[in-house]
């Protein structure tokens, strides 16, 4: 007899949220974003489709998201998180996680990321713990190259960008 597992109620499901900013600046009149690098053991030789803007999850019952986007740029880059914060909406990713992203135009030195770190036991099941950069090194990008560079799943946020700054 096969066993039936209860249906969960669609309200008690909750889709893990992450918020973040993509800063953008105009460098001899072409677009560049500003991308980081995820750090830790799992992303190292990893370069085309590994890239994102910096982000992070968050308690949408707890903090605003825009807010949660502006920290999370903090602690990934230790650059501020300028001001002017232009919606680029939502998506979902594969994994389920409902993605929100607002754009800035600013300006940094990728050289001068100073991101935070977290705590990982590798190789695995060596019962050693490393601390690794959230954000292991940052570099600006054409619309053309952030596409190669980004997760496949965050593309529609240089799309958005473009046409927002093409209206």
């Amino acid at each position: 007899m096969a066993q039936h597992r209860p249906r969960r109620k669609e309200s008690a499901w909750m889709a893990t949220r992450s918020a973040g900013l993509l800063m953008y600046r105009r460098n001899s009149g072409l677009l560049e974003v500003l991308l980081v690098h995820p750090g830790g053991p799992l992303w190292a030789r990893r370069d085309e489709g590994a890239w994102t803007f910096p982000k992070g999850e968050y308690d949408a019952e707890a903090e605003d998201a825009v807010d949660a986007a502006k920290r999370e740029f903090t602690e990934e880059t230790g650059f501020a998180p300028g001001s002017g914060h232009a919606s680029l909406g939502e998506a979902r990713q594969r994994s389920g996680k409902l993605v929100c992203a607002w754009a800035f135009e600013g300006d940094c030195d990728p050289a001068a990321l100073s991101s935070n770190s977290f705590e990982l036991e590798w190789p695995p099941r060596s019962g050693r713990i490393r601390s690794y950069p959230e954000a292991d090194r940052a570099a600006w990008f054409t619309p053309a190259e952030a596409r190669v560079r980004i997760l496949p799943g965050l593309v529609t946020f240089i799309d958005r960008l473009e046409a927002s700054l093409r209206a």
